[in-house]
């Protein structure tokens, strides 16, 4: 299973204005594995996750998918290993159908037509959304948006998915079909949020970022309980461990 490893060794960024927003970051993640990222806003979140799939190229330092380093030249094999959801679905969501959005990366992979019925069913199945095929997406719930976006890039058969504040704007109820839905997924997990209640049900690791660096990589449960660390960071407590 190499070809699912994530790996970054001393990966810098820097916007054309200048600013830095990854400073060296290193870190190594195993197939399988789910994986959160925390950190304040402006931290670097965002950006690493847009490095993970050539979204944006590192500035230095490398990424590599698998055996295949991250380069201008590779970053479309990359992005089939590598599903990326966005934090607003409707930067995901552009077509006229809920249909033809989950059909548009199937068809640009070059699957053939015979099949991309069956990807864009299954998808829409796995995300108990097969009775929004034929809507518009812009006539749907902010949670149905945010589960049809998952399956636009499942139905592309990824290795890895990454996320971004995937439960932003949700309702409890669309919060906890969602974690559901996440824990169903079985390959690699990579979730930037500020939820941490989120990443401590999803992910039993966590890495979290300050100015661009990592700063804690470890077991969730200990990296989210330690208070100290937590306030070094602009982060408190996840909900559910608060004192009442």
């Amino acid at each position: 299973m190499s070809h699912h490893i994530v790996e970054l060794k001393d990966v810098r960024f820097s916007y054309p204005d200048g600013t830095e927003a990854l400073k060296g970051v290193s870190f190594r993640i195993l197939h399988g594995e789910s994986v959160g990222i925390a950190g304040a806003n402006g931290a670097g979140k965002t950006t690493l996750l847009l490095n993970l799939n050539g979204h944006l190229l590192p500035s230095g330092g490398e990424i590599s998918i698998g055996d295949i380093p991250l380069t201008k030249k590779t970053r479309q094999e990359i992005r089939k290993k590598v599903g990326f959801v966005f934090q607003r679905p409707d930067d995901q969501l552009f077509m006229p159908t809920v249909y033809e959005d989950v059909a548009f990366g199937p068809i640009n992979l070059g699957v053939p037509p015979e099949r991309v019925d069956e990807r864009v069913e299954d998808a829409l199945e796995k995300v108990s959304c097969l009775h929004l095929i034929n809507r518009p997406p812009h006539r749907l719930s902010e949670g149905q948006k945010r589960a049809v976006a998952i399956a636009t890039v499942i139905a592309m058969n990824p290795d890895i998915l990454v996320m971004d504040e995937p439960a932003s704007n949700l309702d409890p109820k669309s919060r906890r079909q969602l974690i559901k839905l996440l824990k169903n997924f079985k390959h690699t997990k990579i979730i930037a949020s500020h939820d941490l209640d989120l990443i401590l049900d999803l992910c039993e690791r966590c890495i979290v970022i300050k100015d661009g660096k990592v700063v804690a990589d470890g077991p969730s449960e200990e990296v989210l309980l330690n208070e100290q660390l937590l306030e070094e960071n602009n982060l408190e407590l996840p909900l559910s461990r608060q004192r009442r």
